[in-house]
This record gives structure tokens, C-alpha cells and sequence, in this order.
């Protein structure tokens, strides 16, 4: 595809501003004239850009993996199979997939990039070919990072038919002075608005449902919201609340320590 068509619909593009990127690369960026999506000049500048899979400046890691467990745990019990296999896709460091399983899900780590510290022996790798199949597949904080959106989402959607990411969207007003551009660490390089998201639902096939930050696409229809079912009254959320303590899985802490144990002895 040429630079000067958009990623997503293919699309011409405008010029809007020019911005430095790592303190001095003068970079262009352009803004499709049919869906909105924000993009910059080919990133010559990423193997500089990731001489650290993760920059410094991401403080909000571990509060994000802890927040974002809490939400994707009532999305999967309001709308998924919540016994079914699951995978976080360019998982960093592994911590949301470690957190996820010791809620009890059998959540898998993939990143093609990062050093998997916290979980280990639980990543697509250690699945066949056959069992990389998953009820959904999350990604936090990817999308503005990929070069070709088209070789990421071809690849999960050959593994999943729901996709959970979050991004936040392009706004209104000042693009140039937008914190969301990263241009201290240049790592962000796509940036998506609704329609471009929409774009992408349609081509899949897909229904796009979203709260403004987390965005799935999936091919279950009519969820009644995004994430936890909406209760009308104190008694349905009393009900449900009971029935979901019930339903709750028992964590995987203890098992998942048991097999590695196992492991490492070569049994």
C-alpha cells in the first residue's frame, strides 16, 4: 500500500502538521479524508524508538493491567464462555495474562517483542496448532504502535472471532498538541477515530461495540452494554451478584504452580 493512502480504507490522506519525534526526527503526519485515521510518515525511527520494548515513560503500567483485569473478569463472565482459552496479544511483560489466571481463566501470553517475566509456560508457543483457538483475544495499548493494522488484525482474527483493545480515539481540535502522539518516545504511529474502528468491524464482519477507551469487535450481536449487564433495580443486582459468586472460578495460582513444578522436573 502507499504512503499516501490510508491503513485502514485505503483512502487518500492530507498533510495536517509535522512534529518532532525522540527530541529530532521533523516527522509528517497525515489524516485520512474518509474515516479519520491519524498516521504518521513510514516510522523510520522505531528500532531507535524501541531500544526499550517498553518506554520509561509508561508509569501507568501496572495500575492499567490491575484496572483493565477488573473489567475484561465481568466482560467474560456477562458475555463470554468463561472456561474457555483466552490470550493477550503483545502481553508485555506477562503480567495481565498471570493476573487473569490467578482469577481462575486460562488465559495465554503472546509478545513477539517483550521478555515474558510472569508468564511463563502459559503463551501461544506452548500451544499446538490446533489449540490456538480462543474464545476472545485482548490487546492493551498495541494498536497505536502497528505499522500495518491489516497483518495484526489478519493474524488475530485468524485466531479468535472477538477482539478487545483499548486506544483512545482521535479527538477533536488540536491533533499537534495531542499527549496521545508520544512523540517523547515515538512509539505511537496509528491512531484511530470511531469511523476507521468501524471501518475495521465491517471489513471483519464484525459488531463494534465500545466504551470510548475499549473497543471489541466481535461477531456476538445485541450485547446489551460493554462489559458488566446493566441491572434495573437493588434486587436483579443482589441476584446477579449472588449467582456470580457462585459461578466463580477457582484460581489457577495453585495449579498453574503445580505444573510448572512438574515441569521443571521433566516429568
Amino acid at each position: 500500500m502507499k504512503n499516501n493512502l490510508c491503513k485502514i480504507c485505503n483512502s487518500d490522506l492530507k498533510e495536517i502538521f509535522k512534529k518532532d519525534i525522540l527530541g529530532k526526527y521533523n516527522v509528517t503526519y497525515y489524516q485520512c479524508l474518509n474515516c479519520g485515521f491519524l498516521q504518521t510518515e513510514k516510522p523510520y525511527w522505531l528500532g531507535e524508538a524501541y531500544s526499550s520494548a517498553i518506554t520509561s515513560l509508561d508509569v501507568g503500567m501496572i495500575n492499567r493491567n490491575i484496572k483493565y483485569a477488573d473489567i475484561i473478569e465481568d466482560i467474560l463472565y456477562s458475555h463470554f464462555n468463561k472456561k474457555g482459552k483466552l490470550l493477550d496479544f503483545a502481553g508485555g511483560y506477562g503480567m495481565f495474562t498471570r493476573i487473569m489466571r490467578d482469577k481462575g481463566f486460562d488465559f495465554y501470553h503472546y509478545d513477539r517483542y517483550c521478555d515474558n517475566i510472569f508468564a511463563k509456560h502459559f503463551t501461544l508457543d506452548d500451544l499446538s496448532p490446533k489449540e490456538r483457538k480462543f474464545e476472545l483475544v485482548t490487546a492493551f495499548e498495541l494498536m497505536e504502535h502497528v505499522e500495518d493494522p491489516a497483518i495484526e488484525l489478519n493474524y488475530i482474527f485468524s485466531m479468535t472471532d472477538s477482539f478487545l483493545f483499548s486506544t483512545e480515539l482521535v479527538p477533536d481540535g488540536d491533533l499537534e498538541n495531542w499527549w496521545y502522539l508520544g512523540s517523547e518516545h515515538g512509539q505511537h504511529i496509528s491512531f484511530y477515530s470511531s469511523d476507521s474502528i468501524k471501518g475495521i468491524a465491517k471489513k471483519y464482519n464484525k459488531e463494534y461495540y465500545t466504551n470510548g477507551y475499549m473497543h471489541l469487535l466481535t461477531n456476538k450481536k445485541g450485547l446489551d452494554a460493554f462489559g458488566p449487564k446493566k441491572e434495573k433495580n437493588w434486587l436483579s443486582i443482589f441476584i446477579r451478584n449472588k449467582i456470580s459468586f457462585f459461578q466463580k472460578l477457582p484460581s489457577k495460582t495453585q495449579e498453574d504452580f503445580n505444573y510448572i513444578k512438574k515441569k521443571q522436573k521433566g516429568d
